[in-house]
């Protein structure tokens, strides 16, 4: 496929479109556009989930299951993941912060 046939007339725009929609995941233009990220499919994702959910429930079992006196178990990194937004673990550990009634109704009052 040549992509000057576009330029050319021999190729309409909604078939190069077609074309470009659904080339592979490990293609150099999805790898340009979307980085790192275009290279972990959903299995990835689905699997990097289970072992942080396993992780963290050996280190519940052993910190449950210590001796008084042992030290503290760090808690268990996440694997990183590709992608913009990257988890801030120290946020989900921390509280929420408590809001009060009148802020929120506030708030509502404002965005109607």
């Amino acid at each position: 496929m040549d992509l000057l046939d576009w330029y050319r007339e021999k190729l309409s725009s909604r078939r190069l479109k077609v074309l470009i929609e659904h080339l592979p995941r490990d293609s150099s233009f999805a790898k340009a556009l979307h980085g790192e990220e275009a290279e972990w499919h959903l299995s990835d994702h689905l699997l990097a989930a289970v072992v942080d959910h396993l992780a963290v429930s050996n280190w519940m079992f052993a910190t449950v299951n210590r001796d008084e006196n042992a030290e503290e178990i760090p808690y268990p990194q996440a694997i990183p993941r590709p992608g913009p937004e990257a988890v801030d673990e120290e946020a989900l550990k921390a509280e929420p912060e408590s809001t009060d009634a009148s802020e929120i109704l506030a708030f509502f009052r404002s965005a109607g």
